[in-house]
């Protein structure tokens, strides 16, 4: 099922079934950002508002964007503020959704559904700050290597979302071409059982 169809569907679940991915990956961002000072925050993914709510602690304006119109009315039921302002956009096209420079870009749980990881970079790139942050939170390739991948239950059965597998050298070398350099990189596993395959992949990285 394509991305922005799945996720009008998965909406209305989202913030309510059981999805250890979702929860994992909004344990890592905090984790990742607890010490990364930020005043302007452009959140690719959105979603329901799982993370918005945490970045409005810490932040004075956020563009908040996803491309599913019915997850971000989810996330303007939540969450009522002047600043932040909710965008719906593709990130494969044009970025005419930017305000200005940002301090941080956050992805969560996006770039699976992202082909071309090139275009995103060069788009990420030009929308920070000098100095500023960029950070990626995704299923970890080695779940999709076996065979992960984002799905959810409806009344008709299982829907499985359109997904593209990158390696964690994929992600690495198209933010290196683009100026953004690694600060860190982390992994995250299921009831933090490390002799387990992990779950949830991290990447910080800085525009030099």
């Amino acid at each position: 099922m394509n991305t922005k169809q799945a996720y009008n569907i998965w909406a209305a679940q989202y913030d309510t079934n059981s999805n250890k991915t979702r929860d994992l990956e909004a344990l890592a961002l905090k984790i990742s950002l607890a010490s990364i000072p930020f005043n302007k925050v452009l959140e690719i993914g959105c979603g329901t508002g799982k993370n918005t709510e945490w970045l409005m602690e810490k932040a004075a304006l956020i563009t908040a964007v996803d491309f599913s119109e019915q997850m971000l009315a989810r996330a303007k039921d939540k969450i009522a503020s002047n600043r932040v302002q909710f965008k719906q956009a593709d990130i494969t096209s044009r970025w005419n959704f930017r305000d200005g420079l940002y301090d941080l870009v956050t992805f969560s749980l996006v770039l699976e559904h992202i082909d071309n990881l090139d275009y995103v970079f060069n788009e990420v790139s030009k929308s920070l700050n000098s100095g500023g942050y960029a950070y990626i939170g995704e299923l970890h390739p080695f779940k999709q290597y076996g065979g992960t991948q984002a799905r959810f239950d409806t009344d008709e059965g299982r829907q499985v979302v359109d997904c593209f597998n990158h390696n964690v050298s994929d992600f690495i070398n198209a933010a290196k071409k683009h100026g953004l350099a690694l600060v860190n990189l982390d992994e995250y596993f299921d009831d933090n059982d490390r002799t387990q395959i992990p779950w949830v992949l991290t990447i910080l990285l800085k525009k030099v």
